[in-house]
């Protein structure tokens, strides 16, 4: 795949369905390590996803015209709140969720908020490395809570400097 053939771009209500099976694929093989509530909420189904786009947009990524990958955020009060990130087994490692990423921090400065927040599980370690490695730190006010019977961790990323240089750049 080449820079050329992907393209991320919101989402629209039309593809809840798409994006139920992308989280679905990305999700499906680790579901024994989920209880069956926190399975439930990574795998929202479309109904739930069309009622998401009132919370926050939704992006897809699409690789040759197929959807591979989506990622979806919600405005809180201190922080934008990521959920939902997600890339199809056959497009992981292409540095997609990263792109992904981009995309939503973007969107963050631009509507001025200061901080990225996200919460993964701990088995989810390649998740847990993207993270980091695009810089996430962990926060220890969430890391070990329980979510659906499951142990994770609250990861966040300041943007205070890029805000600042976004709005005195307006």
């Amino acid at each position: 795949m080449s820079d050329k053939t992907l393209e991320i771009r919101q989402a629209t209500r039309d593809e809840a369905e798409k994006i139920a099976d992308v989280l679905r694929a990305a999700f499906g093989p680790l579901s024994g390590e989920y209880t069956p509530g926190a399975f439930a909420a990574v795998t929202p189904d479309p109904h739930e996803i069309r009622e998401r786009f009132e919370e926050g947009p939704i992006w897809a990524a699409f690789a040759d015209g197929e959807m591979v990958g989506t990622v979806s955020v919600m405005p809180e009060p201190d922080w934008l709140y990521i959920r939902s990130m997600a890339v199809s087994p056959a497009a992981q490692g292409l540095g997609i969720g990263r792109r992904m990423l981009a995309v939503v921090e973007d969107y963050a400065v631009e509507m001025g908020f200061s901080r990225l927040y996200l919460y993964t599980t701990y088995f989810l370690k390649g998740a847990i490395r993207l993270y980091e490695s695009s810089g996430f730190a962990h926060d220890r006010d969430t890391t070990a809570e329980e979510w659906h019977g499951v142990p994770g961790v609250g990861m966040d990323k300041k943007l205070g400097d890029k805000v600042k240089q976004n709005v005195v750049g307006s």
